[in-house]
């Protein structure tokens, strides 16, 4: 799952949206910044918070978004000129904190290469 913290104080969440044929779904990162991006178009995203749990195990490690996620989020920084500070867990257990997703794609690909 994930919750995004906007400038203007709202919250928006989103979750994994899986389908039969993978690769179709969307992982919950992005669901929740492209819902925030098309409910709230200009208004900073501050903070997202990302947790991921297993039916088939308990998670106690931190569960960092996907490459595809990475980059989506890398966009929105890119964007709005401002960093997302992040925070992401499993299902318990230690929490990390980044300050930008700067720190988890470096050398990262932009509009600036197009």
């Amino acid at each position: 799952g994930a919750a995004i913290l906007l400038e203007n104080g709202e919250i928006v969440t989103g979750n994994n949206q899986e389908n039969a044929s993978y690769p179709s779904g969307l992982c919950a990162e992005r669901t929740a910044i492209y819902y925030a991006g098309a409910q709230f178009p200009g208004v900073k995203m501050l903070r997202m918070a990302l947790t991921a749990g297993s039916q088939l195990q308990s998670t106690t490690t931190p569960i960092p978004p996907c490459g595809a996620c990475r980059q989506a989020i890398a966009e929105y920084e890119v964007k709005q000129e401002a960093p997302i500070e992040m925070y992401f867990m499993g299902e318990t257990g230690k929490i990390v904190k980044s300050a930008s997703l700067a720190n988890l794609l470096p050398l990262g690909f932009d509009r600036s290469f197009l």
